[in-house]
């Protein structure tokens, strides 16, 4: 029996690659305008918005480039993509492989329940951070020209663990409600749920006057304190890496209790 981990890798590798390649072009080609918005060309519009609206969009500095890369690129597009990306594999792990009929193939093998769940979370956190890791070098290819020197290296590298991490999180919770449920409808619909409300509370809380329920949001934990002006935020990423932790356990009981047969 092939190590689980490296089968999950290659039989998703086209897949990973797509998501990977795709998000840091993307990424790249929205940083890359960052010049236009420096020189104005952006300033005018953002202005007629309304301050609450300014603020819940994180576009109070937008004519920095962190301010600038913070409320577009990695505020909306990249995490967007990569959320999608976790779900996506998420959804396929347990649930995916279990509509179609391959888990009890794979389960008649010598390989628990318990490994073969925790090799599947491994390999959608190596394709997170890959894909994390290729943006990453995407923003430091485009970083001179696209004037975004005053962002350093190890500011970049902070918002993009951060990235892997919230990615991983909400593929976890697909895993998650895949192994307790068995159903990849169950799944998508549950953590795209998650990531709706979670993306919401984030962004219109403090408006509605609902403040406490940022901290509820993993995407507070992800952009809230601004890795790309402040660093490396330790505590964020603990409480992004316990929640991975917490679902893990969770999705490992779960699916070790469920009946398989039925």
């Amino acid at each position: 029996m092939p190590d689980v981990l490296t089968k999950t890798l290659r039989d998703s590798r086209r897949s990973l690659a797509g998501f990977a390649v795709g998000t840091a072009l993307v990424g790249a080609m929205y940083a890359g305008f960052y010049p236009q918005v420096a020189d104005g060309a952006m300033g005018q519009a953002v202005e007629g918005f309304s301050p609450a609206l300014r603020e819940a969009l994180n576009m109070e500095d937008i004519g920095s480039a962190a301010g600038y890369l913070g409320s577009s690129v990695f505020g909306i597009i990249v995490p967007l993509i990569t959320v999608i990306y976790g779900i996506a594999t998420g959804t396929r792990a347990i649930a995916g492989d279990e509509e179609n009929g391959y888990l009890d193939l794979l389960l008649a093998h010598p390989v628990s329940r318990t490994r073969l769940l925790l090799h599947r979370c491994a390999a959608l956190a190596v394709g997170a951070f890959a894909l994390a890791g290729l943006v990453l070098l995407a923003m430091l290819a485009v970083r001179p020209g696209a004037r975004l020197d005053t962002i350093s290296i190890g500011q970049f590298a902070a918002q993009s663990v951060a990235l892997a991490l919230l990615g991983t999180l909400f593929g976890t919770i697909a895993i998650t409600v895949g192994a307790a449920t068995g159903s990849r409808a169950a799944a998508l619909v549950g953590s795209a749920a998650v990531g709706v409300l979670s993306y919401a509370a984030n962004t219109f809380a403090t408006q509605i006057g609902a403040d406490p329920l940022r901290y509820l949001s993993p995407f507070h934990y992800y952009i809230g304190n601004e890795p790309l002006r402040n660093g490396f935020q330790w505590v964020d990423l603990g409480i992004l890496a316990a929640a991975v932790g917490v679902l893990v356990l969770a999705a490992t009981v779960a699916f070790n209790r469920r009946d398989l047969t039925s």
